[in-house]
């Protein structure tokens, strides 16, 4: 079955936001999304192959250098679905982009086959 690798993405400006909110609201906030997280996580267990993970900071490295970099960039995971349509649906109601401060999802097929 296809493979699709989910990009979590957060503007760095609704991140900031979040974090000025009082520590009470962004604490009940982080329980709820975490709480609905692993419940997205259970209902979608077929599909998960990968869990991933939340992602930091980056280093970018190109021919002239290593250098700190920003990106909307902040975690990912890897489903398989019957196509990018369907992959897309399973993250339709993530709480990355309905409860936590998330700006979307970017789902892109693997085109390459799994290591053996």
């Amino acid at each position: 079955m296809p493979r699709f690798l989910a990009v979590y993405t957060m503007r760095h400006e609704d991140f900031e936001r979040f974090r000025a909110m009082p520590k009470a609201e962004q604490d009940a906030v982080d329980t709820l999304g975490v709480q609905q997280w692993a419940a997205w996580e259970e209902r979608h267990a077929g599909s998960i192959l990968d869990k991933g993970g939340m992602v930091g900071k980056t280093m970018r490295v190109n021919r002239d250098e290593i250098a700190p970099a920003t990106n909307t960039l902040c975690g990912y995971l890897v489903v398989e679905a019957e196509t990018i349509g369907d992959a897309a649906r399973i993250f339709e109601t993530h709480p990355h982009i309905t409860t936590f401060p998330g700006d979307g999802i970017d789902i892109m097929p693997i085109v390459t086959d799994p290591a053996p």
